[in-house]
């Protein structure tokens, strides 16, 4: 099992990613998201340039912001300053597409923009069109005897996917695939079959070092301690409320909530009386997302309950049981936990985790 250390890109804080490497995480992964947070690549340059050994990465770059070659470019530029270890998380924007007001990257050209990644990224030339139309053309990075980014050592593309297209694409063109929380054994399974029929769909047999990771949020909990303890609450709360963030998004798209677990469904009801009473609906895009994953708003801690914790899927616990956990998601075909704590706790979260978790696994 590898270990990731997600970082809300902030560009001062790049310190925290030789940190990372120090306590032994493979992996410094840094989000894109244009309206919240730093430049992710200008923050990974500076990862790059004080680190050794660890792998570095977007986590996730979004589709919607950019055109397939600039990101291309932008990530090839990194692996020029850590060649061979840097990797492309990327995704259709979830978050980065609807604090503008705007869907996320339909399916199809989700996949379109994958294949014309994967080639860029492997020193290819693709043919390629803009979107919203025109016509395609051959295009490849030009002036390599420049040496200005590295596709000599390609960079693997890791793909967010939960939704079969998604799943898809990420066996045709993926090197690895991201899920959003801790996924329940069963579906990490379902899951992971579907990435390899997408593979199979385009003669493709996905190498054994295809990469699964799930992004999530941990606690680390003292002998006895409850999941109401103000400790486990400021450890937690960030990853936990966005978690309502997200299932309202889906409510407003849908039209429907019974994707909604049952065991939260007092607390649910509650966060939608709070959002409609607090948040007018042509401004909610630009509230709903307050702290996504970096910190809680004080007025929503309130709905942080045990239950809602065991819901949204954290690895939460005492040392065996996260161990246990741990080799459960292995068996079950994941091969990297990427955590992504707080921003005012993530030092210490890191630090437990590797301390009491990860030195019990390596």
């Amino acid at each position: 099992m590898k270990f990731g250390g997600m970082v809300a890109t902030k560009i001062d804080d790049w310190q925290v990613f030789p940190e990372l490497e120090a306590l032994g995480y493979d992996h410094g992964w840094a989000p894109d998201s244009q309206m919240i947070w730093s430049d992710s690549y200008a923050t990974l340059a500076l990862a790059a340039h004080h680190t050794s050994r660890i792998r570095l990465g977007t986590g996730v770059a979004i589709a919607g912001t950019r055109l397939a070659p600039v990101t291309a470019h932008s990530i090839a530029s990194i692996n020029k300053l850590a060649p061979g270890r840097v990797f492309l998380g990327i995704g259709t924007g979830h978050t980065a597409m609807r604090i503008m007001g705007q869907r996320p990257m339909k399916a199809s050209a989700f996949r379109e923009y994958l294949r014309v990644l994967r080639a860029l990224l492997h020193g290819e030339e693709v043919d390629y069109a803009l979107p919203g139309g025109g016509a395609a053309q051959l295009i490849r990075f030009l002036d390599r005897e420049l040496g200005s980014v590295n596709t000599e050592q390609p960079v693997p593309i890791y793909v967010a996917a939960n939704g079969p297209k998604a799943l898809a694409a990420a066996g045709a063109y993926g090197d690895g695939r991201i899920c959003a929380g801790n996924e329940p054994l069963g579906v990490l399974a379902r899951n992971l079959e579907r990435v390899q029929a997408g593979a199979a769909e385009v003669g493709r047999i996905l190498p054994d070092d295809f990469h699964t990771a799930a992004l999530t949020f941990a606690c680390v909990l003292k002998a006895g301690e409850k999941l109401d303890s103000e400790r486990v609450i400021d450890e937690v709360d960030a990853a936990v409320v966005s978690t309502l963030h997200y299932w309202y998004e889906l409510y407003q798209e849908w039209g429907r909530d019974d994707f909604v677990s049952d065991r939260v469904r007092g607390v649910w009801e509650d966060y939608k009386r709070y959002v409609e009473t607090t948040m007018p609906p042509e401004r909610r895009h630009l509230m709903l997302h307050t702290g996504h994953c970096a910190f809680c708003p004080p007025e929503e801690r309130r709905f942080i309950t045990p239950d809602l914790i065991r819901v949204a899927g954290g690895l939460v616990g005492e040392p065996d049981e996260i161990v246990e956990r741990l080799g459960q998601l292995e068996a079950a075909g994941l091969k990297e936990v990427t955590l992504l704590p707080p921003v005012a706790r993530m030092r210490q979260n890191f630090q437990d985790f590797a301390e009491q978790v990860m030195a019990r696994v390596h």
